[in-house]
C-alpha cells in the first residue's frame, strides 16, 4: 500500500528543507537504506534514507524546492499503484492540522469546505522561527496584497527578526487571501501570519477562530475591542475603535497603537485606505502637519514643552541582546583575567605577511588564528555549559562580535584552527560586510564554542566583555599602545596589547 514520506524535522531549529538533490526519480525501485535524497536544512546539508521498500510513485518538490517540516516529501508504493486519494487527504487535512494546531487546539476549523471547482488547497502560513533566538517577527513590509496570485518561492514579506531583516518566501502556490496583520505590527513565533489557497477558498472560520483565541488571552480587566471576520480589503477595516461620541471609526491597528502613543483623536483625521480606513500614512501625515515628527521618528512631547526628548522603538535585535546579555550576566558567575602582551614581533611579522599581497591581514586575524590554535592546545576551554552537563566540543568554531547600528551579531568562525590567515581574514571581510548589509542567515550566527570581542580599533585600552553562552569564555581584546617597557633590564618605548578573558 502507498506510503507518505514526510519531511522530516532534522535539527532542533529546523522548520522547513531545501531538497538539494534527488538520487531516486519517479518509477526507479527503492530499497530500505537506499539514499533518497539530500536535504538541505538550517544548519547542514544531511543525506536521507528511505524506510520502507517499493517505487518512487510521487515528489513534494523537485530539486532546489523547498518544504516546510511535516509537509508531503514523496510517496513509495507499489508499481504503478494509484495514489491520488493520499494527496487529495493531504490537501484537505494540512489546514486544519496547521490552523487547530497553533490558533485554536480545540476549536474545529472547516477549511476543507471550498467550492468544487478549487483546485488549490488552503494553506495558513504561520510567523516561522527564523532564529535560534527569536519570538516574535516584525512585518517589514508585505510584497503580496490581499487577492493577489503567489507562486511558489515568490516573496511573500520582509520579516524583522531579533538578528536581521529577512525575506519570507511562499512555498505554496494560489493567492493571498488573508494577511494577519499589517506591515510595522508584531507576529509571534507560530501566530497567523497569511493565507494562502484558491481564489473563492472562505477563510471566514480560520479568522473567527484566531480572533476567538486572542478575545479568551485577553485579561478581565482589559476592555474587549470589538473585531470583524471580514477578510482584508474588507478586513482592511480590522477593529473599529468606539469613540465617546459613540461614532465608528476604522483604523488599522498600528495607526490606533500610535494614536494612542501619541494621545491622538482619530476623529480628527481623514483616511485615505478602503471605505475611510486610517493607516500608518495617515496618521504620519496628520502629524508631520503638527510638526511631531522628526527625521521619522515619532515624538513624544509634554503638554507644556516641545522637543524635550525623542523615543525611538528598541528593534527585535536589541531586545534580544538585552534579553541574552542580562540572562548570561545574572545566571553564568563571571570572573575576570587580564594580561598585558608585548605585540612587537607581531607588528614585524603582520608586515612581512602584507608586503606584495592582495589580502592584507589585520591584527584581528592574528588573534583569531592565536585563539583557535590555543583552543586546540587546551581543548577544556573550548566547552559549553549545557545545564545538566558539560560540552567539551571537538570543532573550534569562534564568534566574531561585530557592531552594527542596531546593536551587535556574533557570526561564526567555523573550523578556525583549521583556516590559514587569509582565509580568515577574507571570511572576517564578508562576515562584517554581510552584518552590516543585514544579509546574514542563521548558519552564520549558530553553533560558537568561543567569542573574540575587540575594540582595539576604537582606541579602546582594556575592558571587559559579557559571555556569549553557552560558550564557557570571551575575550575582550584592546588597543596596541606604545608604552615604556622594561626589556633586558633596559627601559624601552614597546607596543603592548591588553586583553581580558571573561
Amino acid at each position: 500500500m502507498a506510503e507518505k514520506i514526510l519531511m522530516p524535522r532534522l535539527s532542533d531549529t529546523m522548520l522547513e528543507g531545501v531538497v538539494a538533490k534527488w538520487h531516486k526519480q519517479i518509477g526507479d525501485k527503492i530499497s530500505k537504506g537506499d539514499l533518497l535524497a539530500e536535504i538541505e536544512t538550517d544548519k547542514a546539508t544531511m543525506d536521507l534514507e528511505s524506510y520502507q521498500d517499493g517505487y518512487l510513485l510521487h515528489k513534494g518538490a523537485e530539486d532546489g524546492g523547498k518544504i516546510i517540516v511535516n509537509d508531503l516529501l514523496c510517496i513509495v508504493g507499489k508499481q504503478n499503484e494509484d495514489f491520488q486519494s493520499l494527496l487529495l487527504v493531504d490537501n484537505n487535512q494540512k489546514p486544519m492540522e496547521k490552523a487547530a494546531e497553533t490558533i485554536n487546539t480545540t476549536a474545529t476549523i472547516d477549511t476543507a469546505k471550498t467550492e468544487a471547482d478549487n483546485s488549490i488547497p488552503s494553506e495558513v502560513v504561520l510567523m516561522p522561527r527564523l532564529s535560534d533566538t527569536m519570538t516574535e517577527g516584525v512585518i517589514v513590509s508585505w510584497n503580496k496584497n490581499v487577492g493577489d496570485a503567489v507562486k511558489k518561492g515568490d516573496l511573500l514579506a520582509d520579516i524583522e527578526t531579533d538578528k536581521a531583516t529577512m525575506e519570507l518566501e511562499s512555498y505554496k502556490t494560489g493567492f493571498l487571501l488573508y494577511q494577519g496583520a499589517p506591515a510595522g505590527t508584531k507576529v509571534q513565533v507560530n501566530d497567523l501570519l497569511c493565507i494562502i489557497g484558491a481564489k473563492d477558498f472562505n477563510i471566514d472560520n480560520i479568522v473567527k477562530n484566531k480572533a476567538n483565541l486572542m478575545a479568551a488571552q485577553v485579561p478581565s480587566s482589559t476592555p474587549k475591542v470589538e473585531t470583524t471576520n471580514q477578510i482584508e480589503k474588507t478586513v482592511a477595516s480590522s477593529s473599529p475603535t468606539i469613540n465617546n461620541s459613540n461614532e465608528r471609526i476604522f483604523a488599522s491597528p498600528l495607526a490606533k497603537k500610535i494614536a494612542s502613543d501619541m494621545h491622538v483623536s482619530l476623529l480628527d483625521i481623514k483616511g485615505s485606505g478602503d471605505n475611510g480606513r486610517i493607516v500608518k500614512q495617515d496618521l504620519t501625515q496628520f502629524l508631520e502637519n503638527k510638526k511631531t515628527i522628526t527625521a521619522q521618528t515619532i515624538v513624544t512631547k509634554s503638554e507644556s514643552i516641545e522637543g524635550d526628548f525623542i523615543d525611538k522603538p528598541v528593534s527585535q535585535m536589541r531586545k534580544t541582546i538585552a534579553r541574552r546579555l542580562s540572562e548570561s550576566k545574572f545566571t553564568a558567575p563571571h570572573f575576570y583575567l587580564t594580561m598585558k602582551i608585548n605585540m612587537d614581533e607581531s607588528i614585524k611579522a603582520r608586515k612581512t605577511l602584507n608586503e606584495g599581497d592582495n589580502v592584507k591581514i589585520s591584527f584581528n586575524d592574528l588573534i583569531v588564528k592565536a585563539v583557535a590554535l590555543s583552543l586546540k592546545k587546551h581543548p577544556v576551554i573550548n566547552s559549553s555549559w549545557m545545564g545538566e552537563f558539560i560540552r567539551q566540543n571537538n570543532n573550534i568554531n569562534i564568534g566574531i562580535a561585530v557592531a552594527v547600528d542596531e546593536g551587535l551579531l556574533v557570526p561564526v568562525l567555523r573550523n578556525a584552527d583549521q583556516l590559514d590567515l587569509k582565509s580568515i581574514s577574507a571570511s572576517v571581510k564578508e562576515f562584517a560586510a554581510k552584518a552590516k548589509d543585514k544579509k546574514l542567515q542563521p548558519k552564520d550566527w549558530e553553533g560558537s564554542t568561543f567569542t573574540i570581542s575587540n575594540l582595539g580599533m576604537f582606541g579602546i585600552e582594556q575592558f571587559t566583555a559579557i559571555i556569549n553562552t553557552p560558550d564557557s569564555c570571551i575575550l575582550a581584546v584592546g588597543g596596541i599602545m606604545q608604552e615604556p617597557i622594561v626589556k633586558n633590564n633596559q627601559i624601552q618605548v614597546g607596543n603592548t596589547m591588553q586583553v581580558t578573558l571573561s
